[in-house]
């Protein structure tokens, strides 16, 4: 009786999936999963003789050689989701960081634990620099975004530019740049008005991502108002009025981060000088 019960149920069940496959109905198969070729990020390594940053990079002018030997200081590059941080104040200085794409924030902690933002870094620019002095660095550094950097041993890049001349000029203007930076960051915060602060930190951008190839005229604010305040030394509801105030007299089109530059040239005439500018 058991046994004539099995074989009836198979036959039904036969019989079923035959009746299924009469009205066109496929049966339900679980997808095998995805195969993944994940390769290790050191594997992936851009060296410097193909990357397309090289002329904004470290290396820039050296011969062939010059640059294989470069290459062979960047011991990885590390990717950041946008929050991570790449180094906090207070961590041991170990190497230089050039940005291979992205963006970052460096800032400090001022006494009463409110984060005062020292600057804006992109794509071609170097930061670490601050650790040099000390041996560990003085801020930390955030990524604004998506970013991956290149980490260049700073103990081995000393001794390989005392071999390459070139090599060494090209550190000297990196940290003279970034001299130059802070003078106008200094300038910025101690003679500007609310409105010449904004406008020379959208220039400043504006011909950072030319210099990139980028357009000048429309890019995407990284950071968000309330971080463009502390860098600019203005309150958030300052930075929001200025914004408005841009756009109502046809200067700037702002629409959340985006912005597009409508009036160039009026912006630099709203400054009435020249100015150092604010980063590399």
């Amino acid at each position: 009786m058991s046994s004539w019960r099995n074989n009836n149920e198979g036959a039904g069940a036969l019989s079923s999936a035959a009746h299924a496959e009469v009205r066109g109905i496929q049966p339900r198969l679980r997808p095998e999963p995805a195969k993944r070729n994940v390769v290790p990020l050191r594997e992936r390594k851009t060296h410097c003789t193909v990357c397309t940053l090289q002329r904004r990079c470290l290396p820039v002018g050296l011969d062939g050689e010059g640059i294989r030997e470069f290459d062979q200081l960047v011991g990885s590059q590390r990717r950041l989701r946008k929050g991570e941080a790449l180094f906090h104040a207070g961590n041991p200085f170990q190497a230089l960081y050039a940005i291979r794409f992205g963006s970052l924030k460096t800032s400090i902690l001022a006494e009463d634990r409110r984060e005062q933002v020292a600057g804006c870094h992109m794509l071609g620019e170097i930061i670490g620099l601050d650790g040099i002095a000390t041996n560990s660095h003085t801020c930390s550094a955030i990524a604004l975004e998506d970013t991956e950097v290149c980490a260049i041993a700073f103990d081995r890049l000393e001794e390989l530019m005392q071999a390459i001349p070139g090599l060494q000029l090209n550190v000297r203007q990196t940290l003279a740049r970034e001299v130059t930076r802070n003078h106008g960051l200094m300038l910025l915060l101690g003679s500007m008005r609310a409105e010449e602060r904004v406008a020379a930190y959208l220039l400043d951008l504006a011909e950072r991502y030319r210099q990139r190839g980028y357009s000048a005229s429309e890019f995407v604010l990284r950071m968000t108002r309330e971080e463009i305040g502390s860098y600019l030394g203005l309150k958030l509801e300052t930075v929001s009025r200025v914004f408005s105030r841009l756009q109502a007299e046809g200067l700037v089109q702002a629409q959340g981060r985006d912005i597009k530059l409508l009036d160039p040239p009026m912006l630099k005439q709203l400054l009435g000088k020249d100015t150092p500018p604010l980063a590399g």
